[in-house]
C-alpha cells in the first residue's frame, strides 16, 4: 500500500492539476449560492444524474426558491417541472419538499452542521452528509462516491470493497488536512483522466505513484 507521504504528493499535485479542468456541479453549486441548503438539495439533484444536468437544475431551481420556507411553498409538481430532466425526478421532487419541511420543523430552518444528524433527514445518506459538512460548512468530513472509491483502491491507498467501507478506511489513514478537498480533486481526477474502464494513464500526473491495482487497460 502506498504510504501517507505518497498520498500527500498525490494531493499537492492534483490541486495543480485539476485547476484546469470542470469542477464538480456541487462544488460549483456551492461557491456561487453560498448556503448549506443548496448545498444539499444539489447532491440530491446529483444522485445518479449528470454534473451538467444537475448543476442546471440546480440553478434554475434556486433562482425560484433558494431556501427551505420558499421550497415548501413550491407544490411537488412545480418542482418537478423545474428540475426535470434529472434523475427520478418525480421521487427527488417529493423528497426535496419533505426534507424542506423537516428542516423548517426540526431545526427552524437552518440545515444542521454535523454528520450524524444530517443523516436523519429522510434521504440523506453518509455521502451526501458528508459533502455538505465539508462543501457548505468547512468541517472535516470524507465524502466517499464511485470516484473517490475506485481511485482510493487503484492506487492502492485502501483496500475496501465498498464505499462506505472505503470511508471508514480513509478517515484512519488520510491525513486530517486533506480531508475536505480529497473529495472534489478524485472526482475531477476521475471524470476526465482515472475513468472507471481504460483510464488515461499515460496522461496522468500521478501515473509514477499509482499501483494500478485492478487496472487490466489503460490508454
Amino acid at each position: 500500500m502506498i504510504s501517507n507521504r505518497t498520498i500527500g504528493n498525490i494531493v499537492r499535485i492534483l490541486r495543480k492539476e485539476t485547476k484546469r479542468l470542470k469542477t464538480p456541479s456541487v462544488t460549483l453549486v456551492g461557491k456561487k449560492w453560498g448556503s448549506p441548503f443548496s448545498v444539499l438539495i444539489s447532491c440530491i439533484l446529483s444522485l445518479r444524474t449528470k454534473d451538467e444536468v444537475t448543476l442546471s437544475a440546480s440553478e434554475k431551481l434556486f433562482r425560484i426558491a433558494s431556501d427551505p420556507q420558499q421550497m415548501v411553498r413550491l407544490s411537488r409538481q412545480r418542482i418537478q417541472e423545474i428540475i426535470y430532466p434529472v434523475g427520478f425526478y418525480k421521487t427527488k421532487a417529493l423528497r426535496i419538499k419533505e426534507m424542506s419541511r423537516d428542516i423548517i420543523d426540526r431545526f427552524g430552518g437552518k440545515v444542521p452542521d454535523d454528520i450524524d444528524t444530517l443523516l436523519t433527514l429522510k434521504g440523506v445518506g453518509r455521502k451526501t452528509a458528508n459533502l455538505v459538512v465539508t462543501e457548505a460548512f468547512g468541517k472535516p468530513g470524507i465524502c466517499v462516491d464511485t470516484h473517490v472509491h475506485r481511485i482510493s483502491n487503484r492506487l492502492g491507498y485502501v483496500r475496501t470493497k465498498t464505499p462506505e467501507e472505503t470511508e471508514w478506511a480513509l478517515r484512519k489513514r488520510l491525513p486530517k488536512n486533506f480531508w475536505i478537498e480529497y473529495n472534489a480533486l478524485l472526482v475531477t481526477w476521475g471524470q476526465n483522466i482515472c475513468r472507471p474502464v481504460s483510464p488515461l494513464c499515460s496522461r496522468c500526473a500521478i501515473n509514477r505513484f499509482c499501483l494500478k491495482v485492478g487496472v487490466d487497460l489503460s490508454r
